[in-house]
């Protein structure tokens, strides 16, 4: 089986990931090949960062790898957290779900969007890939699966948050999910 590198060190994002592809790549972290860097991730949008963490791993392991940038898109934020998502407020997951809440308090627009952009290196040629979820910010966090504000992001049509959803139900119509069927699109051509 042929083998993809994804730059990250996210086990969560790893494991999604390889849910997605399963079968028809297999996919390595960061971790598994031994480069634990922190990757820098000081761009201005979602494309830049992920280029970055393409390059940066293409350059240290000469290895096809693809990168991604994702984050919550918040319309009534002036769509934060973006490319902040991860770091919003300082803490992990809960902290930043939290905030999203907190600044979202009495703010009746509750429209936002999970977007992810894929940067995939081959053979030193840049491509990019990308990803959208339409849906709203509920008033509290609901459910146990996912990560992330999961938890706090309920898909247009849908009555229940991507947290409250299995990995396969989510793998079917998430930001991410929507990018890779496009990466595999265009690597299966």
């Amino acid at each position: 089986m042929k083998q993809l590198v994804f730059a990250t060190h996210n086990k969560n994002k790893l494991a999604e990931v390889q849910s997605i592809l399963h079968g028809r790549y297999e996919v390595l972290g960061l971790t598994e090949l031994g480069l634990t860097d922190e990757i820098p991730e000081d761009g201005s949008s979602f494309a830049e960062n992920a280029s970055l963490k393409t390059h940066y791993v293409y350059e240290r392991l000469q290895l096809d790898c693809f990168g991604d940038d994702s984050g919550l898109e918040v319309e009534a934020l002036n769509q934060e957290p973006g490319i902040y998502s991860a770091r919003y407020s300082g803490g992990g997951d809960a902290a930043n779900t939290q905030l999203v809440l907190q600044r979202m308090t009495g703010i009746s627009n509750r429209k936002a969007r999970f977007k992810t952009v894929i940067s995939l290196l081959v053979d030193g040629e840049e491509h990019f890939f990308e990803g959208q979820l339409n849906g709203i910010i509920v008033h509290e966090p609901r459910g146990s699966h996912g990560f992330g504000y999961d938890p706090i992001f309920q898909p247009d049509g849908y009555d229940i948050t991507l947290a409250e959803m299995t990995m396969a139900e989510k793998n079917a119509i998430s930001h991410r999910a929507l990018a890779m069927k496009a990466l595999l699109d265009w690597l299966l051509l």
